[in-house]
């Protein structure tokens, strides 16, 4: 059974998406229809502008968005998925590729979504880091005994790989607690403590835009981030959107239940080929 998994921020590269918009009629089109539903030209930044023009919020996750939704539109007939999953803002590309969303609605809700979660890490400082080594548990406990600082678990990507997200001192003493058992502790260089709780104003200002979508019956099931499991009941769906950006990505365990349920091909649509790597470790891990 084949998967289709979409990336989420941080995938993003200069000239993304410019050979789906020169080979492809349909491609041109909807790369011209985005630059009119968000009101610049999205197309100049992704296919030939700066690195920091393309990393600007209101920009990497349109942009990924776009290139991971047209990339789908572009195999036509080939693209029957059985199942699919997308990281963070990819579960919006995910969703948007299987047809629960409009293409405009989806680019839409990821526009407000960028917006949102900007002005969200403007109210406080935050960061995240990526723990290498270690168990859940480990991760987990090491959170939890910080009581003065927010820190959590945000991305559970692979064995042997968890991000955590919070502020810059809840990060350190975290960061105190795991040391020794642990083998490496990344700072990550992003905006902010997404999938944390100081996404709280995030999503409460996004509530309103999701509440208001209009949400079909996926061609598939789709693992949403929550909780790893697969979804096709709109109203489902549209819960899991509204407590994703304050709740953890379950990654390692979405593969795995995807595997579990008969996925035995994942394909990537979208710049990169980061979470390729990601489902290899996973697999490598249940052998």
């Amino acid at each position: 059974m084949k998967s289709y998994v979409f990336p989420g921020q941080g995938a993003q590269f200069v000239g993304m998406g410019k050979d789906l918009y020169d080979n492809h009629d349909e491609a041109r089109r909807l790369f011209e229809q985005a630059n009119d539903i968000l009101g610049f030209r999205i197309t100049d930044i992704m296919f030939s502008g700066t690195d920091d023009e393309l990393k600007q919020t209101k920009v990497t996750q349109p942009a990924i968005f776009l290139h991971s939704v047209i990339s789908a539109v572009c195999l036509g007939d080939e693209f029957q998925p059985s199942m699919a999953a997308g990281h963070s803002l990819g579960e919006f590309s995910a969703l948007t590729a299987v047809k629960a969303l409009s293409f405009e609605e989806g680019l839409t809700l990821v526009s407000k979504r960028a917006m949102a979660m900007q002005r969200a890490c403007e109210l406080q400082q935050s960061t995240m880091a990526a723990v290498l080594g270690g168990t859940e548990e480990q991760i987990e406990e090491a959170c939890k005994s910080v009581t003065n600082e927010i820190v959590v678990a945000a991305n559970y990507n692979c064995p042997g790989q968890i991000v955590i997200s919070g502020t810059p001192e809840g990060i350190r003493l975290a960061s105190e607690k795991l040391a020794g058992i642990v083998k490496h502790i990344v700072p990550l260089n992003v905006g902010g403590a997404f999938h944390s709780p100081l996404m709280e104003p995030a999503r409460i200002e996004l509530a309103a835009a999701i509440e208001a979508a209009v949400i079909n019956t996926p061609l598939c099931p789709v693992y949403q981030n929550v909780d790893a499991k697969p979804h096709t009941d709109p109203v489902e769906i549209k819960a899991n959107l509204l407590t994703q950006l304050t709740a953890p990505v379950r990654w390692t365990q979405s593969v795995v239940n995807m595997i579990g349920d008969g996925a035995d091909e994942f394909v990537e649509l979208g710049p990169g080929n980061v979470l390729s790597g990601l489902i290899g470790k996973i697999k490598r891990s249940l052998r």
